[in-house]
Order: structure tokens, then C-alpha cells, then sequence
């Protein structure tokens, strides 16, 4: 017997650390990209558990993957071998072009390995070569190392001393970083398209600019796409879209396509910096995750899969500027690429409340950064199912014009 959603929230509140400004439903099962609450209402989730839910809910080749796997082995320690982590690591590497991976639980644990073996590696060219430098209004993760990494203040309130070695930079400023960069530059960490700092793309040739600079001081080049990456932009990784291959990419959120996961993949050189025992997990690369992950990465790369996520990308993108043209109050700019899009608000006193609307009216989206409506829905949606949610936010938006 369900319990009622009164006595969930009840428990929440006595039990659960307060760290989540949660809405007040409690979802309980969905398929594709619809999910219903504890007491029968359907929504359309355009927010796909924030860019975890890349093939939808109760997507049954991942459900029987996850099922065989669990009735064969969930766990088992990494100083043995299992098939369903050899398999994901050669895909990943294949599809990157690199040269080794590693997998962990979360972003933030790939994050972590990233500038752990960036600093492995620097030191073996200088013991001074340490600096990290990363964007302003970036998103890492939330250990104190990645905490650290993300260039939004109000995250370092009250948790110091933070790790040395870190620099901001703005986002899309080549003369920043250049004025930034030296010999002690161990490595420059972007956000291939930021997310949560709310829908940032590179401008022209920038991150061919970063590239280079890197190339010039020695300093390796990472592109976190947690966020970005299993073909959210409409490529597998979102550097595919620029030209830009990196030393070190990070890889989190949809990778298990739900299951939690996190990966780096490095060079075979910056692979050298590590010997064994310089690095581990007990539960990253479980059998269970990388049984998921083998579904993601044997669906998304799919030409054709891609090709739809453009395809439907543009559509979107463009239902959402002519949003903007008819509520030119409201809406300041369109930003994004492929199925990570954002929709800027001119100010902060809306977001919050167009998002309920939302909700009440069946829609589940987003706001980040304050007045960033940003929609990261499962790749599978359709132009019609675009239209459905772009009919919702219309009718709420037009409350506030």
C-alpha cells in the first residue's frame, strides 16, 4: 500500500538532510518521457532527472540489461575483471579517440580523477606546475576538490580552507585565460557547453584558442561533459561539434542512462602518469552500472539517433525564440545547442513561479542560475511532444507578460 504523499513529505522532514528545495509531488513510476506522482497525475519531464534520463523511463532494453546483470552479479571488487567493464571502456574509448578510461560513481568522481592525474601529470614535468584554471559560473561538482573547480562563489561559503591551486577565468574570454595561463599551468578545465551556470556555447574558434594555448604551456586540456556529453548537442561529445579533441574528457549524468556512473577517459599519455595503486574504487565500474552503460553507448551513437536529437534540437530552439519575439518582456535570450537549451528570463522574480506553473499544468522543467529556464529532456522526445510542452509554458508565460 502506497503511503500518502503528506506522510512522505513528513518523513522526508524528520529523516532527510535538508539540502533540496524539493517541489511538493512525489513521482512514483513513468515510461518514455512521461512520469506520473503518487496520486495518478501525468507530467511530461523535460528536465530527464537533469540529463540523466537520456532514453526515457522503463526504456526495456535497459530494464532487462539491468535485470540479467543483477541476477548474475551486481558487484564485485576491481581486482577482478568483468565483461560488462571491458566492454564499456572500449566503447568509450573507440568513440572518444583517446586512449584509456576510468569509471567511478558520479560526476563529481570523474571530475575528481580528471584533476587528480592533470596534477599526476604535470608534476612529472615540473613540481611547480600545478594550476587549475576553470570558467566562472562552471559547475564541477560538489566535492570540496570540484567544489572548488566551479567558479560560483556562494558554493565556497562556509567550507574552507579550500585546496590551492585553482583560477577563474569568463567563459569565452581567450585574453583572460592567455593573461592567466604560464608554465605552471597544469591544465585548463572547461564545460564543453556550460550547464548549470545556464546554457553557455563557445563562441566562434574559442575553444581551437583554448586548444592552443594549452598546446603552447604544456597544459592539458579538459573538457567536463557531464552535462554535455551522450549526445546531448546532437554529436556523442559535444568537442565533436567544435573541432576540439581534449587530453582528458569526463563523462556522468546519462551515461547509465539512470543507473549512477561516472567516467574519465585520458591520452595513452596522460594514461602513463598513473601506475597501480595511484588511483581506485570500490563500487566505480561495477558490473551492474557498465551493463546500463552498454545500452547507452550501443543506442545514442547511432547516426540516426543523433540525427533525430538536431533534428527535434532546432525545432525546439526554434519554438522557443519565437516565444521570445511574443513575450519580448519576459524572455532576454535563447541559448544552447541540440537538447540542452536554455530560455534567459530578463530577471530573477519569474523563474521559480513559471516552473510551478509548469508543474501544475503537467510539464516538469527547470530554472538554473536564477532566471535560466533550461530544458534537458530525455533524447527520445518528439517535435510533437516539443509542441505539447511549448503550448504549457506558453499559457503559463502569459500570466506574467
Amino acid at each position: 500500500m502506497k503511503e500518502t504523499d503528506q506522510l512522505i513529505f513528513s518523513e522526508d522532514k524528520d529523516n532527510y538532510l535538508p539540502v533540496f528545495n524539493r517541489y511538493k509531488i512525489v513521482l512514483d513510476h513513468g515510461n518514455g518521457v512521461y512520469a506520473w506522482d503518487n496520486n495518478g497525475k501525468k507530467y511530461i519531464d523535460f528536465l530527464g532527472g537533469i540529463a540523466v534520463n537520456v532514453l526515457g523511463h522503463n526504456y526495456q532494453p535497459l530494464v532487462q540489461a539491468v535485470a540479467e546483470q543483477a541476477g548474475k552479479l551486481i558487484h564485485c571488487s576491481n581486482l577482478y575483471y568483468t565483461q560488462p567493464q571491458a566492454d564499456a571502456a572500449s566503447k568509450l574509448v573507440k568513440l572518444s579517440g583517446l586512449g584509456k578510461a576510468f569509471f567511478g560513481n558520479s560526476g563529481a568522481e570523474a571530475n575528481e580523477g580528471a584533476i587528480k592525474i592533470a596534477r599526476k601529470y604535470a608534476h612529472n614535468i615540473s613540481p611547480d606546475k600545478s594550476q587549475i584554471i576553470t570558467a566562472w559560473d562552471s559547475f564541477h561538482g560538489r566535492t570540496i576538490a570540484t567544489l572548488t573547480a566551479t567558479g560560483q562563489p556562494h558554493y565556497h561559503e562556509g567550507v574552507g580552507p579550500l585546496p590551492e591551486g585553482f583560477d577563474y577565468v569568463h567563459y569565452n574570454d581567450i585574453d583572460e585565460l592567455e593573461a592567466m595561463m604560464s608554465d605552471k599551468t597544469a591544465a585548463v578545465m572547461l564545460e564543453t557547453i556550460q550547464g548549470e551556470g545556464g546554457v553557455h556555447t563557445p563562441e566562434g574558434d574559442y575553444l581551437k584558442k583554448v586548444r592552443a594555448l594549452c598546446d603552447k604551456y604544456q597544459a592539458l586540456l579538459i573538457f567536463d561533459e557531464i552535462q554535455a556529453g551522450i549526445g546531448r548537442s546532437g554529436k556523442f561529445f559535444a568537442y565533436e561539434k567544435y573541432g576540439v579533441k581534449p587530453d582528458i574528457v569526463t563523462l556522468a549524468k546519462g551515461l547509465a542512462g539512470g543507473v549512477p556512473i561516472g567516467a574519465f577517459i585520458v591520452t595513452d599519455e596522460v594514461a602513463k602518469a598513473f601506475k597501480p595503486g595511484d588511483h581506485g574504487t570500490t563500487f566505480g565500474g561495477n558490473p551492474l552500472a557498465c551493463a546500463a552503460a552498454n545500452v547507452v553507448l550501443e543506442t545514442v551513437p547511432q547516426a540516426e539517433f543523433l540525427k533525430q536529437v538536431e533534428e527535434v534540437g532546432d525545432y525546439f530552439k526554434g519554438k522557443l525564440e519565437a516565444l521570445m519575439k511574443k513575450y519580448p518582456a519576459l524572455i532576454k535570450e535563447v541559448r544552447g545547442t541540440g537538447l540542452i537549451l536554455g530560455a534567459e528570463l530578463s530577471g530573477p522574480e519569474h523563474g521559480r513561479d513559471i516552473v510551478n506553473g509548469c508543474l501544475e499544468k503537467g510539464a516538469i522543467i527547470n530554472c538554473t542560475a536564477g532566471k535560466v529556464l533550461r530544458f534537458i529532456p530525455p533524447l527520445i522526445i518528439t517535435k510533437e511532444q516539443v509542441d505539447e510542452v511549448m503550448g504549457i509554458l506558453d499559457e503559463v508565460m502569459s500570466q506574467y507578460a
